[in-house]
């Protein structure tokens, strides 16, 4: 199983994103892993971490639909106006308890590689790993 140099997690509840740390770390899945409780922190961390000549910029962002703040789909049309060379790298997967045929439209024209249904497993993490690295 390959190990990533960085995962970001962004979701709003501090309780998923303890138990998604655990299990990434526990998994070995990444050096570092990164969270974020909104969108908005999620870019202001990608500014920070995707310059070169920094290479902990994130292979995987794992991103909750609903946040306040700054929502995944808002984050998913900010994210498309960054740089192509910081977009290039990184797989975005959305996690979510559910998706309204709307949000799934809208979620299909955005730079997203798959969407995937609470809570995160072994066997889903395994499952992206082989997937997209």
């Amino acid at each position: 199983m390959p190990s990533l140099s960085s995962i970001l997690l962004v979701d709003d509840d501090s309780t998923t994103n303890f138990l998604n740390q655990t299990l990434l770390k526990r998994m070995g899945t990444a050096q570092h892993v990164l969270v974020a409780e909104n969108g908005a922190e999620a870019l202001q961390l990608l500014h920070q971490t995707c310059v070169p000549p920094s290479a902990s910029c994130p292979n995987l962002i794992l991103l909750d639909m609903k946040m306040p703040v700054m929502n995944g789909l808002e984050f998913l049309e900010a994210y498309t106006r960054l740089p192509l060379d910081q977009q290039k790298s990184i797989v975005i997967v959305m996690l979510t308890t559910s998706l309204l045929p709307q949000d799934l439209e809208r979620v299909q024209l955005l730079p997203v590689a798959g969407v995937l249904n609470k809570p995160l497993t072994r066997e889903k993490v395994e499952g992206l790993l082989q997937q997209y690295f």
